[in-house]
């Protein structure tokens, strides 16, 4: 049996927590050393109760892209990602565009949908017939967690049911459509669901009207679905393919709209492109979502969904050539909000907000998507000129140096030779060798 395996590790104190995993380190004493460094002096009860067997935090950086016009007017986006160069992209293309209009974008529409899983032995027209007996039940059951929602003008929209017998045997949905208004609303939603849940169980077990077999309904589960193609935003980019111009040295304004769009088909058309294609734009929504205490994680399942509800994994993005005019365009899934969970608990994603001038939820959408398109264009531009990694590995140079600890003037030096010189994680080692010998 393996030796290390912990009982009751949650209910330890937290210095017994760092002791056992001090207890895991070649050098115990460095370990909590280090742990400890990165406690918050103020904060660090509020950062303990956000999770489970806390020791210590993990910090990103917090970085700010500055410039962004979206519908005309101007924001200073919070980013937080550890990825080189995505900042940096982010903040090249918005002054890029600055110079061409901007960013426009529009909200497509905001429901969320939730499901009750069961298994029920009757027919689905049975099944149907009986909707509009139990949709007041349902009503009147989740009248005390709908009443505050509704007072902001959200609550539930819609009920029905999905017949999903092909797939497996008397299985049935009870699906319901919601509006959540500025909350992401996971709670909220959950909590009706359920609800819901208990009372077709309590409808069918109790009317006289149904056959034996047909009085129990077995509730599976009962979850909202991060999958939200009904909740969505769009962001374009538009201008004059003249524009481009000055794009690129060795590239006219035509070839390199002509090479763009290439690039934009194959995304389409082979899902390991658009995998890598459609990541460039989580590499902006991301680090806004973790900026703003949103969930990133259903942001990009649904994301990913979304680009296979055709049948075949495509991009996000559209580009549309019509005579002189390059419109460039994004259309994704996007469920965010302003309320509720993290995003008025942690500081900095407060602090987030406020940077962002406190906008509601689908102002918070139209931003995240806004940045989103603009990686997803900075990563297509540097790939069909200079390749990728000519940008990406200029921001990676000053990781590869700090993981040497380079010092100041070796910083300085490093950074004057690789203006004109490629970037590996080789030749920046072979440089830093070579310059310490030479100073020894």
């Amino acid at each position: 049996m393996e030796k290390n395996i912990i009982h009751g590790f949650s209910k330890l104190s937290k210095e017994d927590k760092l002791k056992f995993v001090s207890e895991q380190m070649t050098d115990p004493e460095g370990f909590l050393k280090e742990i400890r460094s990165f406690w918050h002096p103020y904060q660090q009860d509020l950062f303990d109760d956000i999770s489970e067997n806390t020791i210590s935090n993990y910090f990103m950086p917090y970085s700010v892209a500055p410039n962004f016009i979206i519908n005309g007017k101007t924001y200073h986006i919070p980013m937080v990602t550890e990825e080189s160069s995505v900042v940096a992209a982010a903040a090249n293309n918005a002054k890029l565009w600055s110079r061409k209009g901007g960013y426009h974008t529009r909200v497509l529409s905001t429901r969320k949908i939730g499901q009750v899983h069961f298994i029920w032995e009757g027919t689905f027209e049975r099944l149907n017939a009986n909707l509009p007996k139990v949709i007041p039940l349902f009503r009147d059951r989740t009248k005390h967690i709908t009443r505050n929602m509704e007072k902001r003008g959200g609550g539930i929209v819609g009920y029905e049911f999905v017949d999903m017998t092909k797939h497996i045997p008397y299985y049935y949905q009870l699906k319901i459509t919601f509006e959540t208004v500025d909350s992401m609303g996971a709670n909220f939603m959950n909590s009706c669901l359920e609800e819901c849940g208990m009372v077709m169980r309590d409808f069918f077990c109790g009317c006289a009207g149904f056959e034996t077999r047909e009085r129990n309904c077995s509730i599976i589960m009962s979850i909202l679905s991060n999958y939200t193609p009904d909740c969505v935003v769009e962001s374009w980019v538009e201008t004059s393919v003249q524009n481009f111009q000055n794009i690129h040295r060795n590239l006219s304004s035509r070839e390199f709209v002509w090479r763009f769009q290439k690039a934009v088909e194959m995304a389409d058309a082979d899902p390991y492109r658009a995998t890598t294609h459609n990541k460039g734009i989580y590499n902006g929504i991301d680090a806004v979502a973790l900026a703003t205490g949103n969930d990133f994680r259903a942001i990009e399942a649904s994301g990913h969904a979304y680009a296979s509800k055709d049948g075949r994994y495509r991009s996000l993005t559209k580009l549309e050539i019509d005579g002189d005019t390059f419109r460039y365009k994004l259309r994704v899934p996007l469920a965010m909000g302003t309320v509720g969970g993290l995003t008025k608990l942690h500081p900095l994603a407060k602090r987030s907000l406020e940077l962002l001038g406190n906008p509601n939820a689908e102002e918070l959408m139209q931003i995240a998507a806004t940045v989103g398109l603009a990686n997803n264009f900075a990563a297509v531009r540097s790939l069909v000129t200079e390749g990728i990694q000519f940008g990406h590995m200029k921001m990676h140079l000053m990781n590869v140096l700090n993981f040497h600890n380079a010092n100041d003037v070796e910083k300085e030096h490093a950074l004057n030779h690789f203006k004109n010189h490629r970037i590996s994680y080789n030749t920046v080692t072979e440089f830093i060798e070579q310059l310490r010998t030479k100073t020894a």
